[in-house]
């Protein structure tokens, strides 16, 4: 099994508690710990021999590791089980694919959820964001330093493993313009002009941005239905904590009054239902025309088609770009998330959703 997602999220502990809990033998390997890189110099020789559950974290460090665990886990009996911890999945999932095809299964570990955590801290979560450390701080500034040391180790370290050259310092600057198009359609050749890149540079530093789960690129949703529609991409920093320190946010009231803060919200809100519903990446769009009719999140799955607009308003209502959007997409349901208080049915098919009802309103699909 593979579990994924960006560093400082718990994939490393949670591994740890699985093999505190496991019955029978374990061993647990550190890609980034030269003693254990310096054991794996002949893997078939160091892996071969072990019984029970394996771990090896950042294993997106070691590729070549993929081909030997093929061998490994086609053996009979399967004497070893494998657990994989990557914090980046550009090579992971290549690699992967190319060598464990029909053999591995993915699990994305997104930091704490209103669903771990309740509806009660929303604001807090909203604000800090879900990596364990910041969520925990003991006050908004500490949660804030936290992340923006966060920030300068993953522009500084990890990403110049993954292929990027350019400085940390130009790299944080890029992924401030990109946070101030968050919730938007991004434009490639004008953030290009701006950076000073051509348009595939651009394009490859949002694919390693959201390879190392920092980033989410929310495609477009087209198909023949004799609407013009916009084909280009949606991008949101993953994580709200994050997207607050890019913006220079400590404090709900810096949020409050920025002007990014229904951005803000719309992006939250988003990455809970994503949990809440078990939805996976390729499942999910966005859908906008150019006569002005959007939906912030189309989940395709099979024949079932659910859309969700996310508004940080307390009275709620129907409009007419979400009327195009039933009709135009053939929505099941439509859920209109909001900041108020109460959930109530708009129509026979649109319910609007207060965010502290989501535990509630919203199931797995």
């Amino acid at each position: 099994m593979g579990l994924l997602g960006a560093r400082q999220v718990g994939k490393s502990t949670l591994a740890r508690q699985l093999i505190a809990s496991h019955e029978g033998p374990s061993r647990f390997f550190d890609l980034e710990d030269p003693r254990d890189l310096a054991q794996l110099d002949e893997p078939t020789l160091a892996l071969g021999p072990l019984r029970g559950l394996v771990v090896l974290d950042e294993v997106q460090h070691r590729p070549d590791l993929f081909s030997v665990l093929r061998v490994l886990a086609d053996r009979p009996r399967t004497p070893a089980r494998f657990l994989v911890l990557g914090s980046a999945s550009p090579e992971l999932l290549r690699q992967s694919s190319e060598s464990l095809a029909g053999r591995i299964a993915y699990h994305e570990l997104g930091g704490f959820d209103l669903e771990e955590l309740g509806v009660e801290v929303l604001q807090r979560r909203w604000l800090r964001g879900g990596f364990p450390r910041s969520y925990l701080a003991r006050s908004n500034q500490e949660s804030f330093e936290w992340r923006r040391d966060f920030i300068r180790t993953f522009l500084s370290r990890d990403l110049p493993q993954l292929g990027v050259s350019l400085p940390a310092r130009t790299l944080e600057r890029f992924w401030t313009m990109l946070a101030h198009y968050h919730g938007q359609v991004w434009n490639g050749s004008e953030l290009a002009r701006s950076f000073g890149v051509s348009q595939p540079t651009v394009r490859r530093y949002v694919d390693l941005l959201s390879g190392a789960f920092v980033l989410t690129v929310l495609p477009p949703w087209a198909e023949n239905i004799g609407k013009r529609v916009v084909k280009s991409p949606k991008v949101y920093v993953t994580d709200s904590g994050l997207l607050h320190v890019l913006l220079g946010l400590v404090s709900m009231r810096d949020l409050e009054r920025h002007p990014k803060l229904g951005s803000s919200w719309e992006g939250f809100i988003l990455h809970q239902l994503l949990r809440l519903m078990r939805a996976r990446r390729e499942e999910c769009f966005f859908w906008a025309t150019h006569a002005g009719a959007e939906l912030d999140l189309l989940v395709v799955r099979g024949n079932t088609r659910l859309g969700f607009e996310v508004k940080r308003t307390d009275r709620p209502r129907i409009s007419a770009s979400m009327r195009s959007a039933i009709d135009t997409l053939g929505l099941e349901r439509l859920h209109l998330v909001h900041a108020g208080n109460d959930s109530f049915p708009l129509a026979s098919n649109v319910q609007a959703i207060a965010a502290a009802d989501l535990l509630e309103s919203i199931q797995p699909l």
